[in-house]
């Protein structure tokens, strides 16, 4: 299919993983053996010290390779620092430091490359990494007699060293969630909040880090730059084209990576960060879509929600008795007590910043500084040589 389309791989990468060899050294080795990508692109964060980004591009530096191409977004760096400070002098919402932020001004200099039709990412700490969890996830966008603009990832999420189900906020946040607000749109009569709902709950993995999407697609789109950056993306896809151009694709029969804690004391970290920034995407789309929203209604939706995560609980118990792994139902029951209350900080953070956490499209910013993408290739060719 390469030699009809060109395709490039967006890798978000902090610094810290490099210090993960057995983890990221293993995922270059495998990308190093794929002879039909055009492009790497990896977004560098986490650093502002430039020899810390002379060693990340020495580390990256081996997939380099005749026809391919391998750069690094240093989005600390000085010279993007500036771009996005420009963007800011023209009122153009550039976000916060985090994965959203790198994606979205890595996708810039994609864009203004002009290289490549189909664009692929995926994460940089995939413990069970090999290079046909890359193939299969492109294929579906990048195979010239389908018909797809984009297509999500998903797998198993079981512990291969300990045998215990894991993705506890797609299990026991995302899915109960979904799934309840299915049925109170529909009770409230909301048909298009129904349909929204339930286009996110069919989704196997919503929260998985692994996508492709067309080019064209990907610079129509809004980004977020906060932990709600994969159901944004599903938003954004669910606006901007057909149903029957999103596919789903299995990737691997098992998939692991690192976990984050659930810090119940603070909201900016861990689970309890993530829980309340897709929280209030979910709030914030609500309200956009006219439904009003007011304190009853986010204490009906904790309540709701609640009921149907300990309905969920018992179904996971069952499925974990019959394939013989591992589950502490009274850990994950107190797990969806705490995101209960997650949703109501979730609501109060809404209140006070209405403005959510969305990134213009790159069709949008042009129209804000025209010249932006010369301006960005020269910053990130610079940082390269």
């Amino acid at each position: 299919y390469s030699k009809h389309v060109r395709i490039a791989l967006l890798l978000p990468c902090l610094y810290t993983e490099l210090n993960q060899p057995e983890v990221l050294g293993h995922i270059l080795d495998e990308i190093s053996h794929v002879n039909y990508l055009r492009s790497v692109v990896v977004a560098f964060g986490g650093t502002d010290d430039e020899s810390q980004f002379v060693r990340a591009k020495d580390y990256f530096g081996r997939l380099k390779d005749r026809g391919r191409n391998v750069k690094l977004v240093w989005v600390d760096g000085p010279r993007v620092q500036r771009v996005l400070e420009e963007m800011r002098n023209r009122s153009i919402t550039t976000g916060e430091p985090g994965k959203g932020q790198s994606v979205w001004i890595s996708l810039g200099y994609l864009f203004a490359r002009a290289e490549c039709e189909v664009i692929a990412l995926h994460d940089c700490d995939i413990l069970t990494y090999n290079r046909t969890l890359l193939a299969r996830l492109i294929e579906p966008v990048a195979n010239p007699n389908n018909d797809f603009q984009f297509s999500k990832g998903y797998y198993p999420r079981v512990s291969s060293a300990d045998r215990v189900l894991k993705g506890r906020v797609t299990r026991l946040f995302v899915t109960p969630l979904c799934d309840a607000m299915c049925r109170v749109m529909r009770d409230r009569g909301f048909p298009a909040l129904e349909n929204f709902f339930r286009y996110h709950g069919a989704f196997k993995y919503p929260l998985a880090g692994e996508f492709s999407f067309t080019a064209r697609l990907a610079r129509s789109i809004d980004f977020a730059y906060d932990w709600g950056l994969e159901v944004a993306t599903l938003s954004e896809v669910y606006k901007r084209t057909n149903l029957r151009k999103i596919s789903q694709v299995a990737l691997a029969g098992n998939y692991d990576h690192k976990h984050q804690n659930l810090s119940a004391e603070d909201p900016n970290r861990g689970l309890h960060k993530m829980i309340v920034d897709i929280g209030k995407f979910y709030f914030n789309y609500i309200r956009s879509h006219g439904f009003s929203i007011d304190d009853c209604f986010v204490d009906m939706v904790c309540c709701t929600y609640y009921e149907n995560a300990k309905r969920f609980i018992k179904i996971y118990s069952d499925d974990a008795e019959i394939n013989a792994l591992g589950y502490d139902r009274h850990e994950e029951e107190l797990s969806v007590r705490y995101f209960r209350n997650f949703i109501a900080t979730a609501w109060e953070q809404c209140k006070e910043n209405q403005s959510g956490s969305m990134l213009p499209s790159w069709n949008r910013v042009l129209y804000g500084v025209p010249d932006l993408y010369e301006r960005l290739m020269r910053a990130v060719e610079d940082d390269n040589r």
